[in-house]
């Protein structure tokens, strides 16, 4: 349950796609998005998530699904922290080595082993920093958009993963990452739309570590 969580709510359609378009418009597009992200040494960015079934998915923009707010914070390569403000306030710091996810409301904290989260954790991080690398591990298409002012890239997990179908990807043609859409294998999709990105240059020193308050329980979990 924790992979599909962390994977959906560290995570980015408003326009509806259909099949690619040409390879060169792709790389143009994914030139763009490296050469404004790639070299922040770190960012903060809101999001909120929505999180849409299969049958929601039919209806279109009829029903709404469950949704959560709160900030990711992102130091390359590998360094996270996510803060759920509504609906209840939960927190997940990964930091190359562990991952902790706390929830106050229940006072406990689990724990896990970074590498148990590796390709999730590898695929914020290409995304953070403009799609470095991803074509190492992805498929990756350029989609049509039925809209004006932004494109649909579409990333296919190569070899497949368990979980996840495809990624897409809304970007501006200021070349911004607003939109993430992740397709799970049963036809849900975890949406989320980022606004307000900023640079940020440098964090505390324990930000990506997590300190236990009084009274919280810690879980040990996975190897």
């Amino acid at each position: 349950m924790i992979r599909a969580f962390v994977l959906s709510s560290l995570m980015l359609s408003l326009f509806c796609v259909s099949p690619v378009l040409g390879s060169d418009n792709l790389s143009g597009i994914l030139e763009g998005i490296r050469n404004k992200h790639n070299h922040l040494p770190g960012l903060t960015v809101n999001y909120t998530r929505e999180v849409i079934t299969r049958s929601m998915s039919m209806l279109g923009n009829q029903v709404k699904g469950d949704i959560a707010t709160g900030r990711i914070y992102f130091r390359p390569p590998y360094f996270l922290r996510l803060e759920q403000e509504t609906p209840q306030a939960e927190t997940i710091i990964a930091n190359g080595e562990t991952l902790w996810w706390y929830i106050p409301e229940k006072k406990r904290a689990h724990q896990y082993p970074f590498l148990e989260f590796g390709k999730e954790l590898k695929l914020l991080s290409d995304i953070f920093r403009g799609l470095v690398r991803v074509e190492e591990n992805f498929q990756i298409a350029m989609l049509m958009q039925e809209e004006q002012g932004a494109y649909g890239i579409e990333l296919r997990p190569d070899p497949p993963w368990q979980e996840i179908d495809r990624i897409i990807l809304t970007v501006t043609v200021g070349y911004d990452i607003r939109q993430v859409d992740i397709h799970n294998q049963l036809g849900s999709i975890t949406r989320f739309k980022l606004e307000g990105l900023t640079a940020k240059e440098k964090f505390d020193e324990n930000f990506f570590h997590f300190t236990f308050p009084e009274g919280v329980k810690l879980v040990k979990e996975g190897g």
